[in-house]
Order: C-alpha cells, then structure tokens, then sequence
C-alpha cells in the first residue's frame, strides 16, 4: 500500500464512514489537533528518562487514537460499529486519579509556573499547550455538531495532567520549577 493517494491534493478529505469534507473542516481541525497531542507525547517519552512516564505517556496515546477515531467518525451507526466511542467515564476517572497521585510527590503550588526546566518538563509543558488547543478545536466542534461531554472533559484533564507531570518531570530531576513573580516596578 502506498503512502499517497492523490484524493487529498484538492483540498478535501475522507471521514470515516460519512463522506469528503475539506481539510479545513471543524472535525479535521479537531482530530488534527488530537493527533498533534499525540505526536507531542512522542516528543515528551524521547525526553523522559523515567520509564514509568514514559510508559503512562504510551498509555496516553492510546488514548489520545481513541479519541481521534471518535472524532473522525461522525455517523454515530458507524462509531458502534467499529467500536469506536467517546471517552468512558473510567477514562476521566483515571486521569484524575493520575493527577492526585504525582501532585502528592510535589511541594504544593503557589505561583504559575513558567514553562520550561528539564527537556522532559519542557516537552510535557508544551504538550499541554497543543493539548489546549486541541480541546479548543473541541468545543468549536461541538458548537457545531454536538459531541459527547467526555471528550472535552477528557482533553481538560489531560491537560492538567501533562501541567503536572512537567512538574514532576523537574521534580525528579531536582530542577525547581521556575515561578513567575508577576511584573516588577
């Protein structure tokens, strides 16, 4: 199978059992975004030396690939199908109970935190970023075409997951986060 099909070079794509839409399309640009998260997760297990971040970031992507194929698939009929659905609540769940567990190896929070610190905090700092845009493009999606609540709730606390594990990426690393004074006279 080759990598090109040449069905792409107008301008349009293929969804998943629903037809040809452009490239700019709200559901492209929002499982577009959900693939960008993944792709910066890739970045984010290069640059951590921890193998059980990297594990849980393999983990993720998995995910995030659910989530894209939910996105890509908007004939409801054709998501059951191939099994292919939102975000279970367990999901979410396990997220937060992610996000519980690595704050309790962090000294509490009291300022914003500037991004940056180890190349592994860096990575997981700019993967919040991208994964913030990607629940943007979410709910623009969902202004449109209705989506189940769980996806944006999912891309919201992956979010705040990857904020913490760049913290505990510095953490373990002993690199103190690098807080952010606000402006100075």
């Amino acid at each position: 199978m080759k990598i090109y099909t040449r069905r792409g070079d107008s301008g349009e794509t293929d969804l998943f059992g629903s037809g040809r839409v452009s490239k700019d399309h709200l559901r492209v640009e929002a499982y577009g975004a959900v693939d960008e998260v993944n792709a910066t997760l890739g970045l984010c297990a290069a640059a951590t030396p921890e193998a059980d971040l990297r594990e849980l970031v393999q983990s993720l992507q998995r995910g995030l690939f659910e989530l894209g194929s939910y996105l890509a698939t908007p004939d409801a009929r054709h998501r059951d199908a191939m099994g292919m659905q939102e975000p279970r609540a367990e999901a979410i769940a396990a997220l937060e109970a992610r996000i519980d567990a690595f704050e309790a190896e962090l000294p509490p929070l009291e300022r914003f935190v500037l991004p940056g610190g180890t190349k592994s905090a860096a990575a997981f700092h700019l993967a919040r970023t991208v994964c913030r845009r990607a629940e943007r493009q979410a709910v623009a999606l969902d202004r449109a075409e209705s989506l189940a609540p769980s996806a944006m709730k999912y891309l919201n606390r992956l979010s705040d997951l990857l904020f913490v594990l760049a913290r505990v990426a510095n953490h373990r690393a002993g690199v103190p986060d690098v807080e952010w004074e606000g402006r100075k006279a």
